[in-house]
C-alpha cells in the first residue's frame, strides 16, 4: 500500500491531477516500452489539432526543412488571398490570424533560419497587401514589430547569413517607406 501511495504522491488530496514536471515525465517515458510510447503519441494526437500537427512535423517534415518552409509559405499565400479587404477591421483580423498561424509553424521547427524565412515571407505579403498598410497604424505596427524581431534574430546567426538577411530586411523596409 505504501508503494502505491508513493507512485501517486504528486496527486493532490482533492482528486484533481497535478501536472508532473518535465523531469518526472522524462523519467516515466524512459521506463515505458516502445508500444506504450506509440500508444501515448496516438492518444495525445486525439486531443488537440496542434499536437497532431507537431507529431506530423516531427515524423514526416523535420527531415526536409526546405519543403516544410515551402509548404508553410504556400499556406501563408493562401491565407493572404482569402483576406477580406473590404475594410481595415477585417484586414487586421485576417493578418493577425495569419501571423498567429505562422508562429505556430515556427514553434514546431525551432530553427532560427526557418523563423526568419517565414516571417520575411509574411512581411513581404503584408507589404504587398492592397489596400496599402501605410494607411493603417495597427498594420504598420505589426509590420515594424516583426521586422524588429527579425533584426534581433539575425544577430544570433552566422555572419554570412546575417548579411543576406539584413539586406532582405532593408528591402522590406523600403517597400513601406
Amino acid at each position: 500500500m505504501l508503494v502505491k501511495l508513493k507512485l501517486f504522491a504528486h496527486l493532490p488530496i482533492f482528486g484533481f491531477m497535478q501536472t508532473a514536471t518535465i523531469t518526472e515525465i522524462k523519467k516515466a517515458l524512459n521506463q515505458s516500452t516502445q508500444s506504450e510510447l506509440v500508444d501515448m503519441c496516438i492518444h495525445l494526437s486525439k486531443f488537440k489539432k496542434e499536437t497532431k500537427e507537431l507529431i506530423t512535423y516531427l515524423l514526416f517534415e523535420a527531415s526536409d526543412e526546405r519543403s516544410y518552409i515551402t509548404g508553410v509559405k504556400k499556406e501563408i499565400d493562401e491565407l493572404f488571398e482569402e483576406l477580406n479587404t473590404s475594410n481595415f477591421y477585417f484586414i487586421k483580423k485576417g493578418v493577425r490570424k495569419t501571423l498567429r498561424r505562422t508562429k505556430i509553424y515556427i514553434r514546431y521547427s525551432k530553427k532560427r533560419e526557418t523563423e526568419l524565412e517565414l516571417i520575411l515571407h509574411f512581411c513581404l505579403k503584408l507589404a504587398q497587401l492592397s489596400p496599402s498598410i501605410k494607411r493603417n497604424n495597427i498594420l504598420l505596427n505589426i509590420f515594424d514589430r516583426e521586422l524588429m524581431r527579425m533584426e534581433k534574430l539575425v544577430l544570433k546567426l552566422h555572419e554570412d547569413l546575417q548579411y543576406d538577411y539584413r539586406n532582405e530586411i532593408k528591402h522590406l523596409r523600403s517597400l513601406i517607406i
